[in-house]
């Protein structure tokens, strides 16, 4: 981006070097070791808070390349989503759920809206909590889930501490929406909790 890279990057190239090359100091290999050293991931540097990144001496450059970077890499994930019906590429779903969502500091709860073919017809983030909980209302999703004419959805949220092991509170909020789904002919097929590269499935796990 600024010709500070002698070659371009291949596999061997690693996440210090490419963090670097996006970093427009000429302290970007220090500053791109820091950051590595204080977040889990490359993924949750990109994630990060702004004000988190200029802790560390980033410039608004720096940090629009970033978030440049991160929405690139979410909209090619999509677009594989997209490619065909969600139940039949499942992994191409996981790894766009882990972009869009392993690195959130926060809980966040995003909805998959499938037509009856189950094609993507939206994906909405309803609502963002703290770091350990998310409001979630059975009664606004079915709403909004009528409105786009759906009929099924995947729900899934993220646990920022990186377990993906539901809670108490996932089970009984599943449960709740579940019921909620069913009264109205809308097919639930799962609950996916997000963690720091791992994730749960409440049907593979039975809990659906």
């Amino acid at each position: 981006m600024r010709g500070a890279l002698a070659v371009l990057p291949s596999a061997e190239t690693t996440e210090q070097d490419l963090l670097a090359g996006l970093l427009a100091s000429a302290q970007g290999s220090e500053q791109a070791s820091a950051l590595l050293q204080h977040f889990p991931s490359i993924g949750h540097v990109i994630a990060a808070e702004a004000a988190q990144l200029r802790a560390f001496g980033l410039t608004g450059r720096d940090i629009a390349a970033l978030r440049l970077v991160r929405e690139i890499a979410c909209r090619m994930a999509r677009s594989e989503v997209r490619r065909r019906p969600v139940l039949t590429n499942w992994q191409a779903l996981i790894a766009y759920l882990q972009m869009a969502m392993a690195g959130e500091q926060v809980e966040q709860f995003r909805i998959l809206f499938l037509d009856t073919k189950n094609n993507l017809i939206a994906d909405e983030v309803q609502q963002r909590g703290t770091v350990n909980h998310t409001p979630v209302y059975p009664r606004e999703v079915i709403k909004r889930a009528l409105t786009l004419n759906a009929s099924a959805l995947i729900v899934v949220h993220n646990h920022p501490s990186g377990d993906p092991k539901p809670s108490r509170d996932d089970i009984e909020m599943t449960r709740e929406l579940k019921a909620a789904a069913k009264s109205l002919e809308i097919e639930l097929h799962d609950h996916v909790v997000i963690g720091h590269g791992t994730h749960a499935s409440f049907r593979s796990l039975g809990l659906l």
